[in-house]
């Protein structure tokens, strides 16, 4: 792919965010980490990583870690239904898939309607990048980045 095909791609993805159901939270992420939305896969359970991830997939040959991120976020645990889906995000050069309560759709939010989280949460929750409004709804916008720690990102990339 050339620069200007590079460059013409990020432009159609400016904005756009794949939202995402946990509990009754409507979460956002910027859809030029997303790389597909799968199924929930057999899971195999790896030993000594942390609570949130619950392992690995087999994903076409590739083997990527899945994180929970109901657990990521200190929410309880709910049992897997037919709802539930793995996002597949490039985070830091490391495919990593998120287990999520359900896929809701991909919005696009104009930079104007994105704003900074409020001071209250930013020592506490430092994954919510922005807040974007739409339509009078409130979408918590992830830092993929953030997701997970670079200590993390080091270790799951050796498995």
């Amino acid at each position: 792919m050339d620069l200007a095909s590079v460059e013409q791609e990020e432009d159609t993805q400016k904005g756009k965010f794949l939202t995402f159901q946990i509990g009754n939270e409507t979460y956002g992420i910027e859809i030029r980490f997303v790389t597909e939305i799968i199924g929930l896969q057999p899971i195999t359970e790896v030993p000594e990583l942390p609570e949130y991830i619950k392992g690995i997939i087999n994903l076409r040959g590739k083997i990527i870690p899945v994180m929970d991120v109901r657990l990521r976020f200190g929410k309880p645990f709910r049992e897997y239904n037919d709802r539930t889906c793995v996002v597949v995000v490039d985070c830091g050069n490391l495919a990593v898939g998120l287990i999520v309560d359900s896929v809701a759709e991909v919005l696009t939010i104009a930079d104007e309607d994105i704003v900074p989280p409020p001071d209250v949460s930013r020592g506490r929750n430092k994954y919510i990048k922005g807040i974007g409004k739409v339509a009078g709804e409130v979408k918590l916008l992830l830092d993929c980045n953030r997701l997970l720690l670079e200590d993390m990102i080091e270790e799951l990339a050796q498995l």
